[in-house]
């Protein structure tokens, strides 16, 4: 029984190390040309962009900041899965990119999920604290969104 557990270890060992070989991109602006989004768009003040930058460009940018256990596989598949379905939701990065009818309704959206605390995500806040809205933010928020949609 010994035999059996200490191969099973064992492989199960050697499948880790194996699948350490897959390394998908990173989500990481690389000289290409500067961004026109969301924030310069709107002329964001500085503690809405802070907010932006600590709470959302990370999963919906085109510039993610990659924390030391994204080295390790399969925390780098599931964090690239998580970027590439935020990103397609939401690139504040091509905010010019999309049509007026689709900005107005991405900020209902934005709005809705900051009031429904939806996002950031409680998975994503679990392993950043430093994203999760205060109230006061929140509110900054949601004013400064209504403010820009008139």
């Amino acid at each position: 029984m010994k035999k059996l557990v200490k191969k099973v270890l064992l492989t199960l060992f050697a499948l880790f190390l194996l699948i350490q070989l897959y390394q998908p991109a990173r989500n990481i602006n690389e000289g290409q040309a500067p961004s026109d989004g969301f924030s310069n768009f709107y002329n964001a003040p500085k503690n809405i962009q802070n907010i932006l930058q600590n709470s959302c460009y990370d999963c919906h940018s085109n510039n993610t900041k990659y924390p030391a256990y994204s080295y390790i596989q399969p925390a780098r598949y599931l964090m690239e899965k998580h970027i590439k379905e935020g990103k397609e939701e939401l690139n504040f990065d091509e905010w010019t990119t999309y049509s007026v009818r689709k900005q107005r309704n991405k900020l209902n959206g934005i709005i809705e999920q900051i009031e429904g605390d939806k996002m950031p995500l409680d998975s994503y806040i679990l392993l950043h604290k430093n994203a999760k809205l205060s109230g006061e933010q929140k509110v900054e928020m949601i004013n400064w969104l209504n403010l820009i949609q008139k």
